[in-house]
């Protein structure tokens, strides 16, 4: 191919890739003379420079497309939907002949009788036939460990100023000595071939592993003349990586060009009203990682205008505008660039997914009775699932979501589902910003080095024999509680079969991935240092657990670990989605949300349980250490004496050289050790109690895990305790009207919560005022509220103000809970909007306000109100 071919193949595919949204633009926009001139100046050159060149056939459609834009443009011709058709047919053939001519350097044979001749019947006037749909080339190959480059093999270097945007009108041509004075201050632009810039790239990652390795030689050497000249060095280098990798980076809406297209052929194949609204166009990722997400993007674009988005009939009869919304949005996030693609359509059905899952043989009716909303629509990330009633040109083959979630996985991406029935689904897709210079964590375990990318890295806990955080066992799986939730830990030394026994003390690397977080527990932490990605070795290959290799400071290498890998060895479910449920609203009349509960064995019948989040720590202490003091047990713990309590009733010190198991209660100042025989299990389920056989110290009973179960009341034996724990923090409640409790302290919304439950009502629970306010936007309704009075951020005073001053919940009924409930308080409270004031923790007091609260807006309260 000869160097004039080449530049015109460069120039025609720079001017084809904004013909689409232009010419849809001008669609919108019938009278929008700068684009169409844009169009017309496009479809012109290129004919022009077939001719020259001698590519007839090339020549022969763009004349034809340009004699109907000239009508259009002396205004002999109205511009119509259908024309728009047909010039985008003829591009699309027009990119075709393009995509053979480059690939082969002569002109592909071919008859375009069947595009010319509605063109030249438009030309005339008379009213065409439709053109044949022309099956446009991909210029984006299915995504791969290295993508090869686009086809057109050469890249703008930064200071070239960027096309104008599908619905940015081009500028009106100036007159010929303004347009030359414009040319001379433009800025100076090149063209560089993109193997010379992947080729540089390559450079630059040697240069930073030579920078790493000097840098590692001067902090040995003490007073050495080197230092500062290689200071100065590694800041040069870090200066040109920063300048290659601009040259790499894109803004989005390049992968971005082909999608109105998409969606307005979508629009009219499925007979729906469809508009495309992209956010973020500018943000700006690596070329490579591009090539990686194209093919994703398009996929889950039609989903959304297939799946997702109903035809104008549905939309009419469900309430909502006719035009179904697609929205793209992209944002730098940190070190990664997230992308969110989401529709305000029909939502994802959970109980179609539902019936395929049992279908499939994917989960058991006793597994999905277990799972949440937001659990089971991640199903349709497994292979081969669809919920399409029929398999269609757009979608239905059960190929495709778990693919997106391959690939994405593949260059270290995560995408997450939201969806609400009736509603919309949104993808929120998270990857990093480049794939080839990365910051690691240094970690070490079993004597052997690994790098973990510093973008997966959540924070690091130390664990050991002190006074901070200690790895506990449940069954024989590892865990480690992390403030208000249980976390799953892989040692990575057994995982890998490294030899080395572990430490008094050692670290935990939290990570995600998906929506699962876990912890890596590890030997030791180095340092952090910027790690140039190495590919696998091919022997390595099936080793899923590292992503590449690398070259450290001082010259050693070692592997780079990948979360993804790991969780999948160890079979933490990826898939396991733990997002917030208050998208799906509850019904009335039962308690919807999941807890998650300690099973476990005291004394003889049914297995108890109790809310997680109550429990500080789970302890399994020596017979010797358990004491008395009076007529009660005690224990030294943490330097203090901590009350033991023994839950089957029975005070008594367990024999010599046993061991007890003791459930920690801790809240601030306060603890006390619940003496239990066994540990059972922990486990998330729907708290349905049934307070039938009820008695002293337990709710009721429930059904967990497919047998009945006791539920504690906690209070009960936080009394028995000998402490006060009720006359300063925090409450939550729960309930079958429809309560919201404002509360931020976990221990005190997991003690209350199943009291209000067994109670009969259906509570909704939230941390902080602004969440509550959130709740409020996003149309959730409630009979009453219940708020805590000292809280951060947004405190009881003034959520109440903010509920009074307008909105659905002005007139709900809120009730202050406070440890302070003196008269002036009680008035303080009144006067800012609360309907009543109740001291914590007075139960019958609450159950009684409530009722009152609640029969003054005409709803009967439970029978048994008094909580």
């Amino acid at each position: 191919m000869d160097d004039l071919l080449a530049d015109f193949l460069i120039e025609t595919n720079e001017g084809l890739q904004s013909l689409d949204g232009a010419l849809l633009s001008l669609e919108r926009n019938p009278g929008d003379a700068s684009v169409l001139g844009e169009v017309f100046r496009t479809i012109h050159t290129i004919k022009g420079t077939c001719g020259f060149l001698g590519l007839p056939r090339l020549e022969r459609v763009a004349h034809a497309g340009e004699n109907v834009l000239g009508c259009w443009r002396e205004g002999s011709l109205a511009v119509t939907p259908g024309g728009i058709s047909l010039i985008l047919t003829a591009v699309d053939r027009i990119k075709l002949i393009v995509a053979g001519l480059e690939n082969a350097g002569i002109e592909p044979a071919g008859d375009d009788g069947d595009i010319i001749e509605p063109l030249d019947a438009a030309f005339r006037g008379e009213t065409p036939q439709a053109a044949p749909a022309v099956e446009a080339p991909s210029r984006s190959p299915a995504p791969v460990p290295h993508p090869a480059p686009s086809p057109a093999p050469f890249l703008g270097l930064a200071t070239a100023p960027a096309p104008p945007a599908a619905s940015d009108p081009a500028p009106t041509p100036a007159p010929v000595a303004d347009s030359v004075a414009v040319v001379a201050a433009a800025p100076q632009t090149i063209r560089v071939a993109v193997d010379v810039l992947e080729d540089l790239m390559v450079l630059v990652s040697e240069l930073v592993l030579t920078r790493n390795q000097l840098l590692q030689l001067a902090r040995s050497a003490s007073n050495s003349p080197f230092t500062v000249p290689l200071q100065r060095l590694s800041q040069i280098t870090s200066d040109l990586q920063d300048g290659v990798m601009k040259t790499r980076m894109q803004p989005i809406g390049s992968a971005w060009q082909k999608l109105p297209r998409l969606v307005r052929d979508l629009s009219n194949d499925l007979g729906k009203k469809i508009a495309l609204d992209m956010i973020g166009e500018t943000t700006e990722l690596d070329r490579q990682v591009m090539e990686f997400i194209k093919d994703p993007l398009t996929h889950m674009v039609r989903n959304s205008a297939d799946h997702g988005l109903e035809t104008p009939d549905e939309r009419r009869a469900a309430g909502k505008p006719e035009t179904g919304r697609i929205t793209l949005n992209a944002y730098h996030q940190g070190g990664h660039i997230v992308l969110e693609i989401g529709d305000d359509g029909r939502g994802l059905a959970v109980g179609k997914i539902r019936e395929k899952v049992l279908r499939q043989g994917l989960a058991t009716e006793a597994e999905l009775a277990a799972m949440s909303e937001s659990e089971i629509q991640r199903f349709i990330f497994r292979a081969g699932f669809s919920t399409a009633a029929a398999v269609t040109s757009v979608s239905g083959r059960g190929v495709g979501m778990d693919v997106v979630k391959t690939n994405l996985e593949r260059i270290g991406g995560i995408v997450e589902l939201r969806s609400r029935e009736g509603r919309g689904t949104t993808f929120t897709i998270k990857i990093p910003l480049t794939l080839a210079i990365a910051a690691a964590l240094i970690v070490e375990s079993g004597g052997e080095r690994f790098a973990i990318p510093q973008n997966g890295v959540l924070e690091l806990v130390r664990v050991g024999n002190g006074d901070g955080p200690k790895v506990e066992m449940i069954k024989s799986a590892p865990v480690l509680r992390l403030r208000d939730r249980l976390l799953p830990l892989v040692p990575l030394a057994p995982l890998l079969q490294l030899d080395g026994e572990p430490g008094e003390t050692s670290f935990v690397v939290v990570t995600q991935v998906g929506s699962q977080v876990f912890g890596i527990v590890v030997d030791r932490v180095f340092d952090t240092e910027e790690i140039v990605v190495k590919p696998v070795a091919p022997i390595l290959r099936d080793l899923t657990m590292f992503s590449g290799n690398t070259i450290l400071g001082d010259g050693s290498v070692i592997m780079i670990l990948d979360p993804n890998g790991i969780a999948r060895a160890t079979g933490l479910s990826i898939d396991a989605g733990r997002e917030n449920e208050a998208a799906a609203k509850p019904q009335r009349g039962a308690t919807v949300e999941r807890t998650a509960l300690l099973l476990f064995r005291a004394g003889e019948g049914a297995p108890k349980a109790v809310p997680l989040g109550l429990i500080a720590r789970l302890e399994d202490l020596p017979a010797e250490r358990i004491e008395h003091a009076g007529d009660k047990l005690v224990v030294q713990y943490r330097g203090r004496l901590m009350p033991l309590v023994a839950l089957s009733g029975f005070a008594s010190i367990p024999t010599a050289g046993s061991r007890q198991a003791v459930l920690v209660f801790g809240d601030g100042a306060h603890a006390m050790g619940l003496m239990v025989d066994e540990i059972l299990d922990v486990m998330e389920a729907p708290l349905v109690i049934d307070r039938g056989g009820e008695r002293p110290g337990f709710l009721g009973s429930a059904v967990i895990a497919e047998r009945v179960t006791e539920i504690l009341d906690c209070a009960y034996w936080l009394r028995l305790g000998g402490e006060d724990w009720f006359n300063q923090a925090a409450t939550a409640k729960q309930a079958l009207p429809r309560i919201l409790l404002v509360e931020d302290s976990a221990f005190f919304r997991n003690l209350v919560v199943p009291a209000l439950s067994a109670a009969g009502y259906n509570v909704m629970g939230v941390p902080h005022g602004r969440e509550a306010l959130r709740l409020r936007e996003a149309g959730e309704m409630f009979d009453a509220i219940i708020s805590d009075i000292n809280m951060p951020e947004m405190d009881g005073f003034q959520l109440v103000r903010a509920i009074r001053d307008g909105g659905p919940w002005a007139d709900l009924p809120v009730i202050a809970l406070s440890g302070r409930a003196e008269p002036a308080d009680v008035e303080a409270g009144r006067r800012a909007g609360f309907t009543d004031y109740v001291a914590k923790f007075d139960r019958h007091a609450l159950g009684g306000s409530l009722a009152q609260a609640l029969e003054l807006r005409g709803i009967t309260a439970p029978l048994d109100c008094p909580v």
